[in-house]
């Protein structure tokens, strides 16, 4: 495979990025660098792909940049790249999710239809559904985003659609749910976990935390993703990828404090406007097209991101070390 990751330094992007590396295939990563959260983490994230022969990085804004030489070289486009969050989509910021969002997309989606035959695998999102009344919330739910970031994802989605039915650009959705794991972003609720516990801070939770989420391990979005680009009966589809159960925010705190062995200072505070209660992830579709069946348990997962955590804790406090003991 010669694959196009845009968001090659994100948190999933890097993740990708690295599997399909490591398995021998070929990889030219884009990623503009958003200033969301510090380039030193994106530079960190993406950091590894440079020890491939076989990895090729662009920086650069799909919105303005030539795409035709990053697309031409590969069969298969996987589209991360996008502004994320639903927080920040609330006032100035919205520009920028139209920019990175929803006219990145179109011009993507525009070149790959001036190269027919390259299919692109769109990351979609759970936000999509908004306060889904079925649940667990399979494809054919009419969506409902309940945040300006969920509207910006849903409209990025039929746009793919769009050019599918009109110009027949291979296209496959797939609707991440509530990713977590090693390298998520600093903004996620269980990287502000991991890191309060480590130093002993108080962890403040938006909400009572009886909300629910189907919380999903990035080794199994990775998994997913690569299955979705190469599984025949995937294109001009929608799918759910999500970890297979519902979990509250309360119950993840108390496995987060059995893993961090001790009780966690918990402070509670009002929930954001545009987060859902609840969300559920109906895998019945991925499972028959994709052969896709979640692996690692909440347990697991949340150990795996703590661990990540602790370790990057160590390296720096070392670093510290150093730099104190040479003056």
């Amino acid at each position: 495979m010669r694959a196009l990751i845009t968001g090659c330094a994100g948190f999933i992007g890097s993740h990708l990025t690295e599997s399909l590396l490591a398995d021998g295939h070929s990889v030219i990563g884009v990623d503009c660098f958003n200033d969301n959260y510090n380039r030193l983490i994106k530079a960190a994230n993406v950091g590894r792909a440079g020890d491939w022969r076989e990895f090729r990085f662009v920086e650069g804004d799909l919105a303005t940049m030539d795409l035709h030489r990053v697309v031409e070289p590969c069969d298969v486009v996987f589209h991360l790249a996008a502004e994320p969050g639903v927080r920040s989509s609330w006032g100035n910021r919205f520009s920028r999710y139209l920019h990175n969002n929803l006219l990145a997309t179109q011009r993507l989606l525009e070149t790959l239809r001036e190269m027919p035959g390259r299919r692109i695998v769109y990351a979609s999102s759970a936000s999509i559904y908004g306060d889904a009344l079925a649940m667990p919330t399979p494809e054919d739910t009419v969506p409902n985003p309940y945040s300006p970031y969920g509207m910006t994802k849903l409209s990025a989605e039929q746009l793919c659609h769009i050019y599918h039915q009109n110009h027949g650009v291979p296209i496959v959705a797939l609707r991440y749910f509530s990713v977590y794991g090693p390298r998520q972003r600093p903004d996620m609720a269980f990287n502000r976990f991991c890191r309060a516990a480590l130093r002993g801070e108080p962890i403040e939770v938006l909400g009572d935390g009886g909300q629910t989420r189907d919380f999903t391990y990035v080794g199994d979005i990775v998994r997913a993703t690569r299955a979705a680009a190469i599984s025949p009966a995937a294109v001009g589809n929608p799918y759910n990828v999500g970890g297979g159960s519902r979990v509250s925010l309360n119950r993840c705190i108390e496995i987060l404090a059995g893993i961090a062995g001790r009780p966690l200072d918990v402070r509670r505070f009002d929930k954001e406007k545009g987060d859902v209660r609840d969300t559920g992830a109906d895998i019945t579709r991925a499972r028959r097209d994709l052969g896709f069946e979640p692996r690692v348990s909440l347990e697991q997962g949340l150990a795996a991101e703590f661990d990540w955590f602790a370790d990057r804790a160590g390296r720096l406090i070392v670093r510290r070390g150093n730099l104190a003991a040479t003056g």
